[in-house]
């Protein structure tokens, strides 16, 4: 049976509390990039990013990121976006859950093969469970879990809301 962690207006608060702590950091960015990795992080990416427009003249450019989760070795990582559009600009990389860290910092290491001007991470759920040294600059709610248990987000149109199964 799972329970619910956040409700929709949880986490429409959430949003707009990281878009305000990503505007704050880039205050003199005319550009930031908001790098959504494909699934429950580009969903959360895009919230973010319309969250972004209404508080900040910065253009937010939306950039999706792809790759095989269960294996990001497996052809690899790749962006909606040419390299130039993000080199020497500010970038956020978004995921809906930090697990393990695999993701990010898969994300992170294809990002960084570009001279970049700033790289965070964001997420609106950290579970704690890293394996890698990649950690979240801005996270919606940290959740101590067993590694048994599964966090699930669900994206839906006035219905957002987190479970843990």
């Amino acid at each position: 049976m799972a329970n619910q962690i956040l409700t929709h207006e949880q986490i429409q608060h959430k949003i707009k509390r990281i878009a305000y702590q990503i505007y704050e950091a880039n205050v003199d960015e005319s550009e930031i990039v908001i790098a959504g990795i494909e699934g429950g992080g580009l969903k959360f990416a895009k919230k973010l990013g319309t969250v972004l427009r209404k508080i900040t003249d910065a253009e937010i450019t939306l950039c999706t990121v792809n790759m095989n989760k269960s294996n990001p070795l497996d052809g690899g990582v790749s962006t909606s976006l040419k390299e130039g559009a993000y080199q020497n600009k500010s970038i956020i990389l978004v995921d809906d859950v930090l697990n393990s860290g695999t993701t990010l910092v898969y994300g992170v290491h294809h990002f960084l093969k570009t001279p970049v001007k700033q790289l965070k991470t964001a997420v609106l759920v950290n579970r704690n469970h890293k394996k890698y040294p990649v950690k979240a600059d801005y996270k919606g709610i940290s959740l101590s879990t067993s590694m048994h248990e599964h966090v699930k987000v669900t994206f839906a149109s006035k219905n957002d809301a987190v479970f843990l199964d």
